[in-house]
């Protein structure tokens, strides 16, 4: 198992090579091999908005460091002599950098990650190259897993530029591999991407809110922060004795009944002072960890800064002894989104 510490590690070595430059023929000459610990660590996922997986970077490495003659094995000669030219400048960085090279496209891609696999710059850790971006095996678990368990609204927000995608996908579910969601009717390039990162760059976050459901109640008082959630049953239940909904950024058709309309969109801060308010509600603050509130906020921070979120502020009643409220932000672009609730009981 080949864990490669990033993809910019990879391409820096023995960049530049050019036509003829045997250099880079095997990528396992001169490297140590992974001790024990390395390869039973936890499973590594895709954080940031990448379109190479760590597991992936060979592929790059490939790209940028084989020689000629081993390049025009698995890509006719044309190709290769663009992407020497190029990688003579500046090593590539991203499957985007790599297609803006000449007679380089998805096709070109795979031949490219045909060779990296064959000559072992990548492993079975890495799935290969789907729609645009490489995942890896555990990229692969976290979205197949997503795909499957989903609701419809939270799924229809994060394709917002695909419904009969997401429809498609729904409707064939349950999935077993990331090609199968891949090669679904209607998702391409950016729906499979927002895919994936639905899927995998939030988990220091719901770490956190995982951290907080577990909080035990003693019946009084009590919340819940949650990632994944059909925002759409939560913002439309009825309650019996009492029901206040503000919803702002709702289609028309979407905001619940007898919600009143509020005309700004939430923002980074919003979200962070529910999300802050529910940690501290259940004395989070002193019973979580704190690695792992720093670590969760800061997520929260990194996916939330600069964005716009509609959603619903919700107070309800179902009797004169007991209140809750709910915050949902739904980001008005990527999908993400973000539930706390509070509650108090007599």
């Amino acid at each position: 198992m080949r864990r490669l510490g990033s993809a910019l590690l990879a391409v820096s070595m023995l960049v530049g090579c050019g036509a003829g430059s045997e250099a880079g023929t095997s990528p396992e000459s001169g490297s140590t091999t992974p001790s024990a610990e390395q390869q039973q660590q936890a499973p590594i996922l895709t954080t940031t908005n990448v379109d190479v997986a760590i597991e992936c970077s060979g592929i790059l490495e490939f790209a940028n460091t084989a020689s000629y003659s081993l390049l025009d094995r698995y890509l006719p000669s044309n190709v290769v002599t663009n992407i020497v030219n190029r990688r003579a400048t500046a090593p590539f960085t991203s499957l985007a950098d790599l297609s803006t090279v000449p007679l380089v496209g998805p096709a070109r891609l795979k031949q490219l990650e045909g060779g990296a696999r064959t000559m072992d710059f990548i492993d079975a850790d890495c799935v290969g190259i789907l729609d645009g971006i490489a995942i890896s095996r555990d990229d692969q678990t976290a979205i197949v897993a997503l795909v499957n368990s989903i609701d419809d609204s939270e799924l229809h927000d994060v394709l917002p530029d695909a419904w009969n995608g997401a429809v498609n996908l729904l409707n064939t579910r349950p999935f077993t591999t990331a090609q199968q969601i891949a090669d679904t009717a209607g998702i391409g390039d950016v729906s499979f991407r927002n895919i994936r990162n639905s899927a995998t760059l939030s988990r220091p976050l719901e770490a956190l809110f995982a951290a907080v459901n577990a909080i035990p109640s003693n019946g009084s008082y009590g919340a819940t922060t949650l990632r994944h959630f059909d925002w759409w049953n939560i913002a439309s239940e009825n309650h019996y004795y009492r029901d206040d909904k503000t919803c702002f950024g709702l289609e028309p058709t979407s905001v619940p009944y007898g919600a009143a309309i509020r005309p700004n969109l939430a923002d980074a801060a919003e979200v962070r002072a529910a999300v802050q308010n529910a940690v501290a509600y259940v004395n989070g603050n002193n019973l979580i960890p704190a690695s792992v509130r720093s670590a969760g906020f800061a997520n929260l921070d990194a996916l939330t800064q600069g964005r716009s979120f509609k959603g619903c502020i919700i107070t309800y009643e179902n009797d004169p002894w007991s209140r809750n409220t709910v915050h949902i932000y739904v980001d008005t672009v990527t999908g993400f989104s973000v539930m706390t609730e509070t509650w108090w009981a007599e």
